[in-house]
């Protein structure tokens, strides 16, 4: 099954997909840290009177973390998981076919 075109598509698919998110979440995050550390003015600037840029990207990396997972399953779902139902049904017709049974 491992050599499966098909198997190798799916694999590439969702690693492609997991690197693409994955790097972007740390990206953003890797910049909200250096800015953190090394741009201090900036993110002590004041947007309204509690509130400053720091504090806006802090709550921005949790909004972000949720789009990005929202965005993983939506395309999992769109392309991913129907190539991975199509795999297992033909594993499976391929195991009736043998005599073992595959839950």
């Amino acid at each position: 099954m491992s050599v499966d075109p098909s198997f190798v598509k799916l694999r590439r698919r969702f690693a492609l997909q997991s690197a693409v998110l994955v790097s972007g979440f740390l990206i953003s995050y890797l910049a909200y840290l250096l800015l953190s550390a090394y741009a201090r003015e900036f993110m002590s600037m004041t947007v309204i009177e509690p509130i400053n840029v720091a504090l806006l990207m802090g709550i921005g990396q949790f909004l972000l973390a949720f789009a990005l997972a929202w965005a993983f399953g939506r395309f999992s779902a769109r392309a991913i998981d129907p190539l991975a139902e199509r795999i297992r049904d033909r594993a499976r017709e391929e195991e009736c076919m043998s005599g073992r049974v595959i839950r």
